[in-house]
C-alpha cells in the first residue's frame, strides 16, 4: 500500500523498478492547456509558481491524467484560467525536495503586461488547499497578519473566562509543531477546544453558548455546524480571514473533532495541556500534539503536502453528517460554487425585473438565498431598499461592495432556513421593521432539504403579514446537472409548495411555469422548458 505521504496513491512506476532506474519527475511542457509531465517512482507534491510565488501546487499522479506510457497531464485548475493572460515566468519545483523542475518565460492569451493573481481589492491570491482562491500567509506581512494573532490570543482568553482550554488545531497546530509559525501556503486558523459534553446535543449547545459569548465581546461570527463556527478576522489592508473554532469530544473511547476526525484515543494524549508558540506568541497546546496531527493527517503529517486532501472513513463522515450537519445542507457545493465565479455584474433575472414591475415604489425586497447578488444589486440600482440573506458568507459581498461604492441600499444578513433559531430571529426582527416588503426567493426551494421549503414559507409568513408577496422560482423537471442553474438543486412538486405556503398562511395567486435561465429565463426557446415554476403567493 502507498504510503500516506505520497498521498495513498500508487506509484507510477513500482517503487522496486525505479530505485534501479532512478525515481523522477520531468516536466516535459507548460503551455496555455496545463502541465505536461513524466513520473517514475513514487507521487509527490509539486508547486508552480508565477513570477517566483506560488500559486497552485498538485500531485504528480493523484491529480493527473495518463497521457501515455510514462507520460501524465494536468490541465490548469478552472479557477486559474480567468488570470492567465499576460506574460509570466512559470516554475514547477518538488515542494518537499525543493528541486526546481522546470523555469521558463511563457505568455498566456493576448500578452499584454504580467500575470497577475490578485483579488478584487488588489491582494495576492494563491489556491489554498480547499481549491478557494485566497491570500495566504506566505504573501503575509507581519502587520498584516498580527490582526489573526491578536484575534486567537483574545479567543483563546474569553473562553478561559468560561473555563474552555483552546488550542491551535489542524493546519495551525501543524505550522506551531513544523515551523513555529503559520504554514505559508495555509490561508485560515483553527482552533480546537475538548467539550465538556459527552452527547452530540450537549456538545452542539455548548458551541452555541460559545458563539453568542463571542458576539457579546463583539465578534463577528458564521456557523459551519452545530459544532463549529468561524470567527471572523479583518486584516490591517481589509482582508477578510478566517479563525475557525472546531469543537472535540470523546464518545466510547473515541475522540471526534469536528469536522474530519472520529478514532480510537487516549485522553492522556490531550490533557493536560502544554504549550506551543506560532509567529513568537504562545498558546495552550495538546499533551501530544503529534498524536492529535496523526488522527487529523495521517502519520505521513510531518511531510509538507500543500494540496492535502481529506479522505474521511465514511462511517465518520457520516456520524458528524448526523450529529451535527443537518443545519448546512448543500452549503459547501455553494461556496464552491461561488468561489468560482469571477467578480463582475450580471443581468438580473426575469423574476426580479417581474418583482420590479409589479411591486409598488418604496416596497422593500428581501432576498433569500442571494447567490452572487445580482438580482440584490440590480434591484438596489432601481432605487429600491433591499435586503439579502444567506447561509454562505461570501454570498453578495461584490454586489455590497459595488452598491456602497454607488450609494445605493443594500445591507446583507445571515439566514440559514435549516436552522430554526436563525429563522425565528430574523423573522421577529423584519417583522418589526415598518413599510411595505417583498420577498425573493430564486431557486430556493429546489436548493434546500424539506425543514428549509417549510421555514422559507415560515419566514415569509413573519415578513409579508398585512400584504406582502412572496416572488419564488424552483425546479420541478430535471435538476443537479451542469448547465441548469447551479449546484445542489432538487426537483420539488409544485403541489408541495402550494401546500406549505398554505400552512403558513399565505394564499398562493398564481402558479406557472416559465422558462428557465441563462442569464434571462425569457432568452430559451420556448421548445427547451426544463420545468421551471414560478409561484406568486400573498401574506394578508
Amino acid at each position: 500500500m502507498a504510503s500516506q505521504a505520497y498521498g495513498g496513491v500508487l506509484p507510477a512506476v513500482p517503487n522496486r523498478l525505479a530505485r534501479r532506474l532512478g525515481a523522477r519527475v520531468t516536466v516535459r511542457g507548460v503551455d496555455e492547456a496545463g502541465i505536461a509531465l513524466t513520473v517514475r517512482g513514487p507521487d509527490r507534491a509539486l508547486d508552480v509558481l508565477f513570477d517566483g510565488r506560488r500559486i497552485w501546487s498538485f500531485w504528480a499522479v493523484r491529480d493527473t491524467t495518463p497521457a501515455g506510457g510514462l507520460r501524465r497531464f494536468v490541465a490548469w485548475p478552472e479557477r486559474m484560467r480567468r488570470f492567465l493572460d499576460g506574460a509570466a515566468r512559470v516554475s514547477v519545483v518538488d515542494h518537499v525536495a525543493d528541486e526546481c523542475l522546470h523555469d521558463r518565460e511563457l505568455t498566456f492569451g493576448a500578452g499584454e503586461g504580467r500575470v497577475a493573481f490578485v483579488s478584487s481589492k488588489g491582494v495576492e491570491v494563491s489556491l489554498d488547499k480547499s481549491g478557494r482562491f485566497s491570500p495566504t500567509f506566505s504573501g503575509r506581512s507581519e502587520d498584516q497578519r498580527a490582526p489573526l494573532l491578536d484575534a486567537m490570543e483574545q479567543v483563546v482568553a474569553v473562553l478561559a473566562e468560561a473555563d474552555v482550554v483552546a488550542f491551535p488545531a489542524w493546519g495551525t497546530l501543524l505550522g506551531a509543531v513544523r515551523e513555529q509559525d503559520l504554514i505559508g501556503h495555509d490561508s485560515d486558523a483553527d482552533l480546537g477546544y475538548l467539550s465538556r459534553g459527552s452527547t452530540p446535543v450537549d456538545v452542539a449547545r455548548e458551541s452555541f453558548a460559545l458563539q453568542r459569548l463571542l458576539n457579546r465581546r463583539g465578534f463577528e461570527t458564521y456557523r459551519y455546524s452545530g459544532a463549529a463556527f468561524r470567527i471572523q478576522v479583518v486584516e490591517s489592508d481589509g482582508s477578510r480571514r478566517g479563525l475557525d473554532l472546531f469543537a472535540g469530544f470523546f464518545d466510547q473511547g473515541r475522540f471526534y473533532l469536528m469536522g474530519e476526525v472520529g478514532t480510537d484515543f487516549r485522553e492522556e494524549w490531550l490533557v493536560p495541556y502544554t504549550t506551543c508558540r506560532i509567529a513568537g506568541r504562545e498558546f495552550p497546546a495538546p499533551a501530544r500534539p503529534e498524536k492529535v496531527l496523526e488522527a487529523s493527517y495521517g502519520p505521513g503529517w510531518r511531510t509538507p503536502d500543500p494540496a492535502f486532501q481529506f479522505s474521511t472513513p465514511p462511517d465518520v463522515a457520516a456520524r458528524l453528517d448526523a450529529w451535527f450537519r443537518g443545519t448546512a445542507p448543500y452549503r459547501g457545493d455553494w461556496e464552491r460554487e461561488l468561489a468560482g465565479r469571477p467578480p463582475g455584474a450580471r443581468r438580473p433575472s426575469s423574476l426580479a425585473r417581474w418583482l420590479h414591475r409589479n411591486e409598488p415604489p418604496g416596497t422593500r425586497v428581501l432576498e433569500v438565498g442571494i447567490g452572487d447578488g445580482r438580482d440584490l444589486a440590480w434591484l438596489a440600482a432601481q432605487g429600491r431598499s433591499v435586503v439579502g440573506y444567506d447561509y454562505v458568507a461570501r454570498a453578495g459581498r461584490a454586489a455590497q461592495r459595488r452598491a456602497e461604492r454607488r450609494g445605493h441600499d443594500l445591507t446583507l444578513r445571515p439566514l440559514n432556513l435549516t436552522e430554526l433559531r436563525s429563522v425565528l430571529g430574523a423573522g421577529a426582527r423584519v417583522s418589526r421593521e415598518p413599510g411595505p416588503t417583498a420577498m425573493l426567493a430564486r431557486h430556493v426551494l429546489d436548493a434546500t432539504s424539506a425543514s428549509g421549503r417549510a421555514n422559507l414559507c415560515r419566514f415569509a409568513s413573519m415578513a409579508l403579514r398585512g400584504g406582502g408577496r412572496l416572488y419564488a422560482e424552483f425546479r420541478t423537471g430535471p435538476g443537479d446537472g451542469a448547465g441548469q442553474g447551479g449546484p445542489g438543486q432538487h426537483p420539488v412538486p409544485a403541489a408541495e409548495v402550494e401546500a406549505l405556503v398554505t400552512e403558513a398562511g399565505g394564499t398562493v395567486l398564481s402558479v406557472e411555469e416559465v422558462l428557465p435561465i441563462g442569464d434571462d429565463t425569457e432568452a430559451e426557446p420556448a421548445g427547451e422548458r426544463r420545468g421551471v415554476v414560478r409561484v406568486i403567493a400573498e401574506w394578508t
